[in-house]
């Protein structure tokens, strides 16, 4: 597989450039860009040198606590498009996030790759990112949306409205695979060598884990919303 040149990243930096300057001059934000941009990069060059150091010691307690630190962090950005930043709602999120994503993740690692061990985290810690990522996201649109629409709607046709908002780029996903996309996961396994067939079973795998942890983490947090 072709490794990347580091200098050659800075190439990247003119689009991104292009959105800062934009989300500046229409949003009014002229740091968030940039700060988005330098943590992500000293982000992954912390995880990297963190996942290779995980995978040499193969320990299960740290594997564990990666994990936990992911829905920690998770539920923290997901407050960020929340009026209300209370300890009720960071709860609230918190419990979605958790098991919506757990619940995927110990059929996933325990049913489909059959991996009976928390000693294992070159499996385990990529595969929980997804989700739990995925479902940061998908709560963090629904309680943006239900928050605007419980004002003016009652409750059960605010969370209708709010649970099909956040479901729509898994759906949007869904469609267009195989169409219009060929995932991240699955194409960088192609450009690894791997068989595009066998490539394709592990794309299914994480689609559906991906749609099942959203979906399932959205119900649990508009259940919660349910009493206010």
């Amino acid at each position: 597989m072709y490794q990347i040149e580091i200098t050659h990243l800075l190439y990247l930096l003119l689009p991104l450039g292009i959105v800062g300057y934009f989300y500046w001059r229409w949003v009014g934000s002229s740091t968030e860009i940039a700060y988005a941009t330098i943590r992500m990069l000293l982000q992954l060059l912390l995880i990297g040198y963190l996942l290779t150091y995980l995978f040499d010691t193969a320990s299960g307690w740290m594997t564990l606590l990666i994990v936990l630190v992911m829905i920690t962090a998770a539920s923290l950005i997901t407050l960020r498009n929340i009026i209300d930043s209370s300890i009720q709602s960071y709860r609230a999120v918190f419990l979605a996030i958790l098991i919506g994503g757990s619940i995927n993740l110990i059929l996933v690692l325990y049913f489909v790759l059959e991996i009976q061990t928390l000693s294992q985290p070159r499996y385990i810690i990529p595969i929980a990112g997804m989700l739990y990522a995925n479902c940061m996201n998908a709560v963090s649109l629904v309680a943006e949306r239900f928050e605007k629409e419980r004002r003016s709607q009652p409750y059960a046709q605010a969370r209708a409205t709010a649970f099909k908002a956040a479901l729509i780029p898994q759906i949007n996903a869904f469609l267009a695979v195989g169409l219009v996309s060929l995932p991240g996961m699955m194409t960088g396994q192609i450009l690894s060598g791997v068989d595009p067939v066998i490539a394709v079973r592990y794309q299914i795998m994480v689609m559906g884990m991906v749609l099942g942890s959203s979906g399932i983490s959205v119900i649990l947090y508009l259940w919660q919303q349910r009493a206010r």
